[in-house]
């Protein structure tokens, strides 16, 4: 890469920190960069999965006081997301590069699609909140359904991860807090728990293009803690629309390429 790419590979790991900050779909910034600029996409996805760690634990040790009294069941849910996240990741590192290549343009036009539909998905957990009687937002045990869904959302992020977030908003809002606030910082812990250990599989599988996830890993770092303030002073729907384009457009360079 020329050092202009190494920059614009870095201001990606920044604006990714900060868009997951806003709407949880970081890697729809990375991901198309890098394959745009001739990283393989097996490649590409093991140094972001790497690089994005920093931010996700920053941003789950940001919403530490919305979780205070939750994290015995907030831990467990952690673990079944790091079940799927090991699954998901092994089927990363045992299948064939080709078949990464294949599923991945269709990942990307779901993850674009669940980025697009975030903010109904807000709205829709927001309502079924609104509906739940009594003073105190309510927390429910975990229940078989929401067990499988996360394990199966952590499946997903082990493997790519894109807007894994909006689906864990609207699973932990509707089966387990109508507190919104304590959802999503619950869906920090999980989607950073997915993140976590599939960067530790990639690394065992000699994935990881070093160079790439050290950059990624000090923008999103950066990101990670600036991207409340920063995020305020983007418009979210200028945002959303550019990340869904960009996820498209990846898509489309992947069939086409």
């Amino acid at each position: 890469m020329t050092p202009i790419e190494l920059v614009g590979v870095l201001l990606a790991g920044l604006a990714a920190g900060t868009v997951n900050a806003i709407v949880g779909a970081g890697t729809l910034v990375t991901f198309p960069l890098l394959v745009a600029l001739g990283v393989p996409p097996l490649t590409a996805n093991a140094s972001n999965t790497v690089g994005l760690v920093p931010g996700a634990v920053t941003g789950a040790w940001g919403y530490r006081r919305e979780l205070v009294g939750s994290w015995g069941q907030v831990g467990r849910m952690a673990a079944l997301s790091a079940v799927g996240g090991i699954a998901g990741s092994l089927l990363v590192v045992a299948a064939p590069p080709d078949t990464f290549t294949a599923v991945v343009p269709w990942l990307l036009v779901v993850a674009a699609a669940l980025a697009a539909a975030q903010p109904r998905v807000a709205r829709w957990v927001r309502r079924h909140a609104e509906h739940e009687s009594g003073a105190e937002p309510a927390t429910a045990p975990l229940s078989v359904g929401l067990a499988l869904g996360i394990m199966a959302t952590g499946v997903y992020g082990g493997y790519f991860g894109a807007a894994q977030g909006v689906v864990l908003i609207s699973l932990l809002g509707i089966a387990w807090s109508t507190d919104l606030q304590r959802a999503n910082g619950a869906k920090n812990v999980l989607a950073g728990t997915a993140n976590v250990v599939g960067a530790v599989v990639f690394i065992l599988g000699g994935l990881v293009d070093w160079r790439i996830a050290a950059l990624v890993a000090v923008g999103s770092a950066t990101g990670g803690a600036l991207g409340a303030r920063i995020g305020r002073r983007i418009p979210a729907p200028v945002l959303r629309a550019v990340i869904v384009v960009a996820a498209l457009a990846a898509a489309a360079a992947l069939w086409w390429g």
